[in-house]
């Protein structure tokens, strides 16, 4: 199983320094489009606050304007002979209660009858922004520039009998309207000034929290590592492939895609697909049920033996998924089989040294008792042995590796004392292909040493073995007897089953299975049979044109 970390620095380069980390960038990013965000909407507010103030001030004083010209006292005030001695006691308690900056009232000459400053009334009302109201009867808000300064002011006529007598203008001054809107406005860029500083300090949590996130990563080092990821993942030998917590496929590498469809590439794009759909034998959706690996599982897909590896991925301790890795069984095996061949050959020399070794003492031993004459025959003895050995496998054994082979063997068997002996009429004289070579290496080291182990529970002078082996007819054959105890018929029928082993201990069972499959493979069969020497008798049989299967 899969487990990702927690929290820790996975940082595998230091960033840029000319180059401001990811945290600072997204703050800095962030605040800015805070910032032109209350920007805009302070201009804007701004605008919208000026002119609904400008709006309401100016309604304010349109409507006082009106009300004073409906007054019936005022319009029957211009009939006296000094009207503005009862229009001005009229007009100022409404002025002072109203807040308006003026009220003037004035006849069809303009002429004030009513004004904030006593002695302008009776004056002409200044601003020429009275022909509306007089000439044409509207009532409206202008702006102009009167004796008491710039305002705001509305204009209503004065009718009496139909008739327009006079106007009404009620006024703001524009520095008062400027004050109170520089109010609003101060207000309003004060809060926008605190949304812009949480917003700032929202960004650094954001940030803050992106990066805790990303194991303290930066984009760029992000990118680097996606990359080289990507690059181990497609390069390695092994084909990998994952699912998320709902069996979709989230990752397939090259080796997966050539193990799972040989030379043909898949039509449709496997990612994000179920694996159910994609590879309906396929063990992940046992496994995120299970969540239980599964270890070295013999597969065939297509043409090809896999072995398969399978467990959950975790998260935080949450189960996220699951992954599968595949690797070719066919160049295990070969690596297998050459690693015992350099085991056997290994174990043939040291056999050989330690043989020689002890012949050496017995010769050293023979000459300190002055035994000339019995150090001569035992050297001749020993010399005869070894050139009969010699001769016969170099006579009739063609390929160097196999009477390598033959040779360590019985010089490990000798070192063990037990009699080995290859029968007179043996001979292989044909040519092998890879295939048959590597299956009769595998099968005779592993057939000689299981013969060897058996023997050993013999009497020391009935501790034999005997090999034939004969290239005569259309298949190669061996048969490897020996003066073991045999095996019982239940050990016989499974005796070919990978991981069974009638020994005891870890690790058993491989190489009879390896063996057998390997014959297989070269075209031929390798199986049991009843020995002559009391033991067991396997028999390995290969087509000469055997075709690899």
């Amino acid at each position: 199983m899969i487990h990702f970390p927690k929290t820790g620095n996975t940082k595998q380069t230091e960033p840029p320094r000319n180059r401001l980390n990811l945290k600072m960038r997204m703050v800095l990013l962030i605040g800015l489009l805070i910032l032109t965000v209350v920007a805009v909407m302070g201009i804007f507010l701004q605008y919208f606050v000026t002119d609904t103030l400008k709006g309401q001030l100016g309604e304010q004083a349109l409507a006082l304007a009106e009300s004073i010209a409906l007054n019936p006292e005022i319009a029957e005030a211009f009939n006296e002979q000094d009207p503005a001695s009862i229009i001005q006691p009229l007009i100022s308690p409404l002025q002072k209660a109203t807040d308006a900056e003026f009220i003037v009232v004035g006849n069809t000459e303009e002429i004030r009858y009513s004004h904030p400053v006593p002695e302008k009334i009776g004056q002409k009302m200044v601003g020429e922004d009275n022909q509306a109201a007089l000439s044409f009867g509207k009532s409206y808000i202008s702006e102009a520039t009167g004796s008491l300064g710039s305002s705001l002011r509305a204009k209503v006529p004065i009718y009496a009998d139909g008739e327009i007598i006079g106007v009404v203008s009620v006024g703001f001054l524009a520095t008062d309207i400027q004050t109170l809107i520089a109010a609003y406005n101060q207000e309003l860029w004060l809060m926008l000034l605190l949304i812009a500083a949480a917003g700032f300090l929202a960004a650094l949590g954001i940030a803050s929290y992106i990066k805790r996130l990303l194991h303290g990563l930066e984009p760029e080092e992000i990118a680097h590592l996606l990359f080289q990821k990507e690059t181990i993942l497609q390069s390695t030998h092994e084909g990998i492939i994952a699912v998320d917590g709902t069996g979709r496929i989230t990752l397939l590498n090259q080796m997966a895609k050539r193990l799972l469809f040989g030379d043909e590439e898949p039509g449709e794009k496997l990612i994000g697909e179920p694996i159910t759909k994609a590879f309906p034998d396929s063990e992940l959706p046992a496994i995120l049920k299970s969540e239980e690996s599964r270890f070295d599982k013999e597969r065939m897909y297509g043409n090809t033996p896999v072995y398969v590896n399978s467990g959950p991925i975790y998260v935080e301790g949450e189960l996220a998924g699951a992954v599968s890795t595949f690797r070719n069984k066919t160049e295990i095996d070969k690596l297998t089989k050459e690693l015992s061949q350099v085991t056997q050959y290994a174990q043939a020399l040291r056999a050989q040294t330690h043989e020689f070794s002890n012949k050496l003492y017995t010769i050293s031993g023979l000459i300190h008792l002055n035994k000339k004459q019995e150090v001569l025959e035992f050297i001749q003895l020993e010399r005869k042995t070894q050139q009969e050995w010699h001769r016969h496998l170099v006579d009739k054994v063609q390929d160097p590796l196999i009477s390598g082979l033959l040779l360590g063997k019985f010089h490990q068997a000798n070192e063990q004392h037990v009699a080995i002996s290859i029968e007179p009429e043996s001979r292989l004289k044909a040519e092998l292909n890879a295939s048959q070579q590597q299956a009769i290496l595998t099968a005779l080291g592993n057939l000689l040493d299981n013969a060897l182990e058996a023997v050993k529970t013999a009497p020391p002078h009935y501790r034999q073995i005997s090999l034939y082996f004969t290239d005569v007819g259309d298949d190669l054959l061996f048969e490897i007897e020996d003066s073991g105890p045999g095996l019982a018929d239940a050990d016989a029928e499974r005796l070919f089953d990978k991981g069974y082993s009638t020994k005891a201990g870890n690790d058993r069972g491989y190489g009879l299975h390896t063996a057998h499959r390997l014959v297989e493979r070269a075209g031929g069969d390798l199986h049991l049979e009843e020995s002559e020497l009391g033991g067991a008798c396997f028999v390995i049989s290969i087509p000469k044109e055997a075709t690899k299967r």
